[in-house]
């Protein structure tokens, strides 16, 4: 073979940024965790392939979003998709009464100029990211989904593949961002997303 020159050490490379300093278990926080994949044919593990499940985790407050839960979310989502046993993503949260409210508001006012800024940008590569991954991210929408939680022009239910909704579900953009006819598009662009899911 004509590269059987170059070297090899026959060993797979870790290529994952971050550590699990970005996940917890007490809100508010990010989870990230993988649970084998079921056959739902047979109901069986498939044995070596799973999902990773990331989920916001602050219930108390509708599952805003602080800057260390996107963090998490940034290191779940690049983790996941660099996982070699992973097939899929779900992204959901914590508790049955939201999925996610947007940003944290008690966060956001103690911000400078120049931190609100920098803080949107997170926001942004966070949305970037998930709809860039190699991996299928699926929405398991268990509760309210407010301002950048849908995201209508950018947020978590915009980025993702597909989505599946609770039947209690109801979604709500950022009135003052859009106007009320794009508002009302995406509105039932969402709905009819996630009634057909």
């Amino acid at each position: 073979m004509a590269l059987d020159w170059l070297p090899r050490d026959n060993e797979l490379k870790d290529h994952h940024l971050f550590g699990e300093e970005f996940f917890g278990t007490e809100p508010p926080c990010t989870v990230y965790e993988k649970k084998p994949l079921i056959n739902p044919a047979t109901g069986e593990q498939v044995e070596g392939l799973f999902s990773a499940w990331i989920t916001l985790n602050n219930p108390a407050q509708y599952n805003s979003y602080t800057t260390e839960m996107l963090k998490g979310v940034i290191a779940g989502m690049q983790k996941a998709g660099m996982e070699r046993d992973v097939m899929a993503i779900v992204f959901t949260a914590a508790g049955d009464k939201a999925f996610c409210s947007g940003a944290d508001l008690k966060e956001r006012k103690t911000l400078r100029m120049g931190e609100v800024r920098q803080y949107i940008q997170v926001i942004r590569d966070t949305f970037s990211l998930i709809e860039n991954l190699p991996r299928p991210v699926i929405a398991a929408i268990n509760g309210l989904a407010l301002g950048g939680g849908t995201g209508l022009d950018h947020g978590f239910v915009a980025v993702i593949d597909d989505a599946v909704a609770a039947e209690h579900v109801f979604a709500l953009g950022e009135l003052g961002i859009v106007d009320q006819q794009q508002f009302l598009g995406n509105i039932l662009a969402i709905v009819s997303h996630i009634s057909d899911g």
